[in-house]
């Protein structure tokens, strides 16, 4: 698969210092992790859902989740299991593929007992569009079973399949078993880490437990609890770098009456590299705060700062902007290549004379950076995630995709 396919060449080549490359779905787990930008999540319900993934897909979707769990009624789920099957036999049939290659496919279950039973109707040809398992509420008491389940079904399939468990369970977030419940969840996915691709946060699920909905003008960082618990899945389950941990979902995509002022600063759009000199970039900002996507932009920002990789996302206009903010700069890019090509220790400067580079403690961001340039590409000298979101709406509305 290959972020910003849908770009023609002159426009990425316009844009990119270092153009995102082909990811391996085989290949280096992590980068395929860093990779998943926005996973795009999708009620099993849903009619023409083969069309839906075909359809995302040529708007740069590279990874989508089709539901069987919180997102269906619990008497649609014999239909919706039909017609997630029929979809992925239809898409290993007639791959989408537009020049980006085909996205990765998960089945989220409710159940341990769905994942061999959907492999096995699926069929040795219909399991060539899947390309693995959400599993929903995993702690340590039910994840070995369900990673077994996927295990196995991989086996049944002839290649293996991921397995992306989800923290959102009341051990998870209660503060008197928290640790010790991350702590064991960690001792399972490092015994099982050639299949676990992510882990996943269920910030809906967290925030009910508590009776709590956070507001469209707050981030889930304003949501304390849930800010604490996010802290201990990083500190416990992302430390060290072996796993990757993706952003929890945005779940708003119309716009009321605002209560507070957009923080999205008009500054780096009026000052975008654009040929209208910039106002064009200014209706894209406009467009962006009526639909809510300013607060979606801040929640990335803050994930990225906290640890977290890509992100959950229930519609499709929140696909550009989560992607256009896992591009690296040119100024992270030398950082961290300037880091990594230190072996000794000490202290570089930044070639952009504005602050240190300490080989030793900064070693783990410049890794996580670089897999990021290689799944995002790498920006020209002094663009911004604003020529990105004006480069994907240009062409995206020259092909009239839908967004």
């Amino acid at each position: 698969m290959r972020h910003f396919a849908f770009l023609d060449p002159h426009a990425a080549e316009a844009l990119f210092h270092r153009p995102p490359e082909t990811i391996d779905p085989a290949g280096d787990r992590r980068l395929l992790a860093t990779a998943l930008g926005a996973t795009l999540y999708a009620p099993g319900t849903r009619p023409r859902l083969a069309n839906d993934v075909r359809r995302q897909t040529a708007a740069g979707v590279t990874s989508m989740v089709l539901c069987l769990e919180d997102s269906i009624a619990d008497t649609d789920v014999a239909d919706a299991e039909s017609n997630v099957i029929a979809a992925l036999r239809g898409l290993a049939e007639e791959p989408p593929d537009h020049g980006g290659g085909p996205p990765l496919l998960f089945v989220r279950v409710r159940a341990t007992g769905q994942i061999p039973d959907i492999v096995a109707r699926l069929g040795p040809r219909g399991t060539a569009s899947l390309s693995g398992f959400v599993l929903p509420k995993f702690t340590e008491e039910s994840g070995a079973a369900a990673l077994d389940a996927v295990l196995r079904a991989g086996e049944t399939a002839g290649r293996p399949l991921w397995a992306m468990p989800v923290l959102e369970s009341p051990p998870v977030i209660n503060r008197e078993t928290r640790i010790d419940a991350l702590t064991a969840v960690r001792r399972l996915v490092d015994k099982h880490a050639d299949q676990v691709l992510a882990i996943r946060l269920g910030a809906t699920d967290l925030c009910g437990l508590f009776g709590l909905r956070r507001d469209r003008d707050l981030t889930i960082y304003d949501i304390a609890v849930v800010r604490d618990c996010i802290a201990d899945i990083v500190n416990i389950c992302a430390r060290g770098g072996e796993h990757i941990v993706t952003g929890p979902v945005w779940e708003y995509f119309a716009q009321p009456e605002r209560l507070f002022v957009s923080s999205l600063r008009v500054g780096p759009f009026a000052q975008a590299d654009l040929a209208d000199g910039g106002q064009s970039a200014i209706r894209m900002r406009n467009a962006l705060v009526s639909a809510d996507l300013d607060r979606l932009i801040r929640e990335v920002v803050l994930d990225k700062a906290n640890g977290l990789n890509g992100k959950t996302v229930i519609h499709p206009s929140h696909v550009p902007a989560v992607h256009a903010l896992q591009v690296v700069s040119q100024e992270e890019y030398a950082d961290a290549e300037s880091i990594i090509a230190g072996s000794a220790g000490g202290v570089r400067p930044s070639s952009y004379a504005n602050k240190m580079n300490e080989l030793g403690p900064h070693r783990a961001w410049a890794e996580a950076v670089l897999r990021r340039a290689r799944a995002f590409g790498v920006l020209r000298e002094g663009d911004t995630f604003v020529e990105v979101l004006a480069a994907t709406r240009t062409a995206l509305e020259n092909a009239r995709v839908p967004r």
